[in-house]
């Protein structure tokens, strides 16, 4: 998700040898200004860090290890407002959150979203269908509640938001719920009935958290926007919506420092688990093309606790790794999010996710077909890979409706993983594995 900016860095850093002179530090500098201009980033940003990288780059020595610690060390504070990060729980439930945000900006679905991310952390979430002026949109709210078993309030009787709200609040007090999310009305622009409805709500609400949600694709518009939210509502936090798409990524260097309110959220896909918290220092490894392995590891834990985890390890350990297994294991993987977004975590990784665009593992050709075998097996059959001989492998081909040419390769595939998964099991494994993806990152 940080394909534009991470190129932006490397080009810079590439101008500086080990250990060079202030023309190769001026070169660099000019390099990194044109391609951060070009990613949408605010030229007053721009104008900052360079500032600021020039003084502590000189201050270290030039070179390309100091250029590149001048760029991490300045890049973080600009990342860091004054104020939460993630989502903080009010000391007594429940913690309410008014979504706020411009038509088009994805508010709705970025509420399901975060509704998503916090069931899956086992909070009790109740959403407020609180936007009644855009046709449909709680109609949008109820399928998506549906489709991810989220419980929504809404009144098709009532016409007036402030009610609803109210509400909604209500019965969150008496069901005992962790978290009300309350999606709110949007407009094409801001204006002073848009705001009034807001400030009413907000009275209502006394919400703990009011986050505005700003769609990426509008680059600084979209900044300006949130200042004036700001302004004239208070905003605790932003939420970039659409950080997937074709915007540039220099809004997310913005919020923070022209705004003054940190960056909480960025959605990064179109499946309800595609929302990531944003950590200032994790954000930093992303745009050095270094990867995420601490908020990788988070979400894996949210969607697998430990003791599920030691059971397949020690599976994969012994050779007992089956087909049952590997079907939940592609069930764990959908909670996780797009495959570019975990791919993107990995570090030296990053140019394989910005290959994978909008690549949908779930319903990708070879994952039906993966699935469609593996249904035509018997029960002996899945848990028991080893006695699968040609002609148990001739009905799984016709049942599924594929080659056995097909089937074969899939069976090869599978116990090539099942070794490698093995062999990273081990307990030098894992050195292993960071040693290789350690190669192709940045120099520290």
């Amino acid at each position: 998700m940080f394909d534009v900016l991470t190129d932006s860095f490397k080009a810079a850093i590439n101008k500086i040898r080990f250990s060079d002179d202030e023309k190769a530090l001026k070169n660099a500098l000019e390099t990194l200004k044109k391609s951060l201009l070009k990613a949408d980033v605010h030229h007053k940003v721009v104008k900052e860090l360079l500032n600021a990288v020039e003084i502590d780059t000189k201050k270290y020595g030039i070179g390309q290890r100091q250029f590149l610690r001048a760029i991490r060390e300045n890049l973080t504070k600009i990342l860091t407002a004054n104020g939460n990060q993630g989502f903080v729980f009010a000391s007594k439930p429940p913690t309410v959150a008014l979504m706020m945000g411009l038509q088009g900006s994805g508010k709705t679905t970025t509420t399901i979203k975060l509704a998503v991310y916090l069931k899956l952390r086992k909070k009790k979430v109740l959403v407020a269908a609180c936007d009644l002026q855009r046709l449909a949109a709680v109609e949008q709210l109820k399928q998506l509640c549906a489709q991810n078993e989220i419980d929504l309030y809404f009144d098709d009787n009532e016409k007036n938001p402030v009610k609803i709200a109210k509400e909604a609040l209500k019965r969150a007090n008496e069901q005992m719920y962790d978290v009300l999310l309350v999606d709110s009305a949007g407009r094409l622009a801001i204006d002073e009935e848009l705001i009034n409805e807001l400030l009413r709500m907000s009275e209502t609400l006394s919400p703990h958290e009011r986050f505005y949600v700003a769609d990426s694709m509008g680059g600084q518009d979209a900044v300006r926007s949130a200042q004036s939210f700001h302004d004239k509502v208070g905003i605790t936090g932003v939420i970039l919506s659409k950080y997937d798409g074709d915007g540039k990524g220099g809004i997310a260097l913005g919020i923070a420092s022209q705004v003054g309110v940190p960056l909480r959220f960025i959605g990064i896909g179109e499946k309800s688990a595609d929302l990531e918290s944003f950590i200032p220092d994790r954000a930093v490894n992303r745009l050095m093309g270094e990867g995420d392995l601490v908020t990788l590891a988070e979400k894996t834990s949210v969607v697998m606790d430990e003791k599920e985890a030691k059971a397949i390890t020690k599976k994969i350990q012994k050779g007992e790794f089956n087909f049952n297994d590997f079907l939940a294991q592609m069930e764990s993987m959908k909670k996780l999010g797009s495959m570019k977004s975990i791919i993107g975590m990995i570090p030296g990784l990053s140019q394989v996710a910005g290959q994978l665009k909008d690549f949908d593992f779930e319903n990708s050709v070879e994952m039906k077909r993966i699935k469609a075998m593996i249904n035509s097996m018997t029960v002996k059959e899945r848990l028991s890979p080893s006695i699968l001989n040609n002609a148990r492998k001739r009905r799984i081909s016709a049942g599924a409706g594929l080659s056995q040419m097909e089937v074969n390769r899939f069976f090869k595939q599978f116990e090539h993983a099942s070794k490698i998964a093995k062999k990273f099991s081990s307990k030098d494994g894992m050195a292993n594995l960071q040693n290789m993806m350690r190669q192709q990152k940045f120099p520290r």
